[in-house]
């Protein structure tokens, strides 16, 4: 296989491919600063960094949230965004309701609406809570049903900008385990914004922003040790 052909492969399981971008505010500040990092197709990886290295502000911009202003941003598929705080997106009264909101859009008869609400609710095990109303949920509840509406929208990747913040420690791994089970069973691609380190215990690769860029990258367990014995509190 010669150099071109193989970086060509390599291009086509890119599911996220982000060069040189950097990001400011109006007023100036700098917050992403020639940040770079690739995800390979059915991938789960997760970010971190402190408050204000940028981890949010990337996250938004591969969903289309914040515009692009310099280079390269790339998605391979649909992309489905899960914020910290699930009421900030779940609009509708009941869980089936939510689910079906975002397919709207795509002009679906009642049948195909009801089918795509099923199987999605059914990925994240809330199949016999169709009916249930949003308030009465708990927090990790809401989290999977704001993925079950990617997954219903058909997303190929999910971005988790720091979904287990609001939720209790028993919370917090269920809903992990959730998404790193449907990585492995729908082949998913996921990238996960967090400052626990215990999480780095469920996926494949990690990655540290550091003044705006990737500092380091590589295996989850040797971050969570640099990171232990550095500047970050394990949880």
């Amino acid at each position: 296989m010669t150099d071109t052909a193989a970086s060509e492969g390599q291009s086509d399981r890119l599911a996220i491919n982000i060069q040189d971008v950097s990001f400011y505010w109006p007023t100036g500040a700098t917050v992403l600063n020639s940040c770079s990092l690739t995800i390979q197709r059915g991938e789960f990886c997760m970010l971190l960094g402190n408050n204000g290295s940028g981890k949010s502000t990337l996250l938004r911009l591969l969903a289309g949230l914040l515009p692009r202003q310099t280079g390269k941003l790339e998605a391979s598929g649909p992309v489905g965004f899960v914020f910290q705080n699930p009421d900030h997106q779940l609009v509708m009264p009941t869980v089936g309701a939510d689910v079906a909101f975002g397919l709207v859009k795509d002009r679906l008869s009642v049948k195909q609406v009801r089918q795509r609400v099923e199987e999605a609710l059914s990925a994240v095990n809330l199949w016999n809570l169709q009916r249930r109303p949003i308030y009465a949920l708990s927090g990790g509840q809401k989290q999977r049903v704001a993925i079950a509406g990617a997954i219903a929208q058909h997303c190929e990747i999910l971005l988790l900008d720091e979904p287990t913040a609001l939720l209790d420690p028993d919370s917090q791994i269920d809903l992990v385990e959730q998404v790193q089970a449907l990585v492995k069973s729908r082949g998913l691609t996921a990238l996960w914004v967090t400052h626990r380190l215990a999480e780095l215990d469920y996926c494949d690769r990690a990655f540290l922003l550091e003044g705006g860029k990737v500092s380091d990258q590589g295996d989850p367990q040797r971050l969570k040790q640099k990171m232990t014995t550095s500047y970050l509190t394990p949880s």
